[in-house]
């Protein structure tokens, strides 16, 4: 990697920022041990007793453990679609339309917004993999660039199919009894589908892709990575006995025992109401075992993506056990009562977009977050008569900001790009600082418009 060159003052700015973060911020694992304690002495503020909030923290460790296995599968499924034969030869064209620095940059940072409505996790895996491939034709700020590949992650993808909070309340079996006897169930035409969220949705992607055009350095002072064009490896045959692995008789067959599963939920449940976490992530299972065609390259890829889960898979329990402590002791009436005193229907989106930007820096993490806040935000929404499907969507756009500076969810990226948090940082907080008071207004704006419907299971 070149040396660093002169930088613009947002530049400037975020490249301080970001380093900052690389020097003082815990790895993320920290962050939910913070949350843990911090959950713990607030139960004694409220004169809970240590010893009932242990016994709630242990009831609540083990309820998120089917949510926690369909967030990883959305990283596997993403990533198994994303690294496939067919998929890598649209990247490759895609590298192919930017001519310029700053237009592969901005190319980038729309094809990263774009898929994340998509899946997160195939965003940021084919965004990761554009970067390689446009780097590898024109000079390009490896930086902004992984950066602008970042960018689903920040605001957009939340608003998208593979909303974790979204699909987590469309799934009546996945959502703990304690928050569905709050909210009922939430279909996704009462949330990423309201016209409200799609125009919040279209008015952020432009706005992102403008300032990864605008912020991005020019030839003369980007600093510069060099990667090889994107190629399909797969191992030759050892043994006779791996024709099976080879021959792609056994992923068409199951392929089309799956899309004949996946036809018959589609038909019968309809469009919307069939999509929920099991559905989506079935679908990009089965995607991806078809666009692989071969068991060998579909396996490879999932052994591949495995190393991305690890955070999901330690730390969904240890936000479970926080929500154990919020829902069976007296911290859920006493924040939801507090959320009403404070607000009204007008102000509330506004006040859970601010509260709910300040925890994702400390847990960054889209559904276990959702989990710990929503017994209290949806009874203070009721209190106040506030539309439950824009309190999700009110927490979607919030939560995902921070992301844009917290590196949790960039871990994949950066192995892709074998680059430093600090390196993207110093970009996506420009992005941060901008889109702020755009999703906060939006937010506040937009909610005026939708009544409240009471819940229903």
């Amino acid at each position: 990697m070149k040396q660093k060159a002169e930088h613009g003052f947002f530049e400037r700015v975020g490249y301080a920022t970001s380093d900052w973060t690389e020097t003082w911020f815990p790895d993320a694992f920290v962050f939910v041990l913070i949350a843990s304690i911090a959950v713990f002495i607030l139960g004694l503020a409220l004169r809970n007793s240590p010893y009932d909030l242990a016994i709630d923290f242990g009831k609540g460790f083990w309820t998120l453990l089917a949510f926690s296995m369909q967030m990883v599968l959305i990283i596997v499924g993403g990533f198994l679609v994303a690294t496939s034969p067919p998929v890598l030869k649209i990247i490759q064209g895609i590298a192919g339309i930017p001519k310029t620095a700053k237009s592969g940059v901005a190319i980038i940072g729309l094809f990263a917004v774009t898929t994340g409505m998509i899946s997160w996790g195939f965003s940021l895996i084919f965004s990761g993999l554009l970067v390689r491939e446009v780097s590898s034709r024109i000079k390009i700020d490896i930086r902004a660039a992984g950066a602008a590949a970042y960018l689903s992650l920040g605001s957009i993808w939340a608003l998208g199919l593979s909303s974790s909070a979204a699909l987590l309340m469309a799934t009546q079996s996945s959502v703990p009894p304690a928050l569905l006897s709050i909210s009922g169930v939430l279909p996704l035409s009462s949330t990423i589908f309201l016209w409200q969220s799609l125009l919040m949705a279209v008015v952020l992607i432009v706005v992102h892709v403008l300032i990864a055009y605008s912020s991005a350095p020019s030839e003369s002072k980007a600093v510069t990575a060099k990667f090889e064009p994107l190629a399909v490896s797969i191992p030759s045959r050892k043994s006779k006995g791996e024709w099976l692995e080879y021959s792609p008789i056994l992923s068409i067959l199951v392929f089309l025992i799956g899309a004949t599963y996946l036809g018959y939920i589609f038909y019968t449940q309809g469009g919307l109401a069939a999509l929920d976490l099991n559905t989506f992530n079935m679908l990009f299972i089965m995607a991806g075992l078809i666009l692989h065609y071969r068991p060998i390259s579909f396996l490879n890829a999932v052994n591949n993506s495995i190393s991305a889960t690890a955070g999901v898979v330690i730390q969904f329990p240890f936000y479970a056990g926080i929500f154990g402590m919020i829902v069976y002791s007296t911290i859920n009436l006493t924040l939801a009562h507090w959320f009403v005193s404070i607000s009204t229907a007008t102000t509330y989106p506004l006040i859970i977009g601010i509260y709910t930007i300040i925890i994702g820096f400390f847990v960054p993490s889209g559904g276990g977050k959702f989990v710990l806040e929503a017994p209290y935000i949806f009874d203070a929404a009721k209190a106040l008569n506030v539309n439950l499907g824009w309190v999700v969507q009110t927490y979607n756009a919030a939560e995902a900001l921070p992301n844009l500076i917290n590196p949790f969810w960039m871990l994949p990226l950066l192995g892709l790009l074998k680059v430093k948090a600090r390196d993207l940082v110093g970009y996506s907080v420009i992005h941060f600082i901008i889109t702020l008071p755009i999703v906060l207004i939006l937010l506040t704006i937009l909610g005026l418009t939708l009544p409240y419907v009471p819940p229903h299971t």
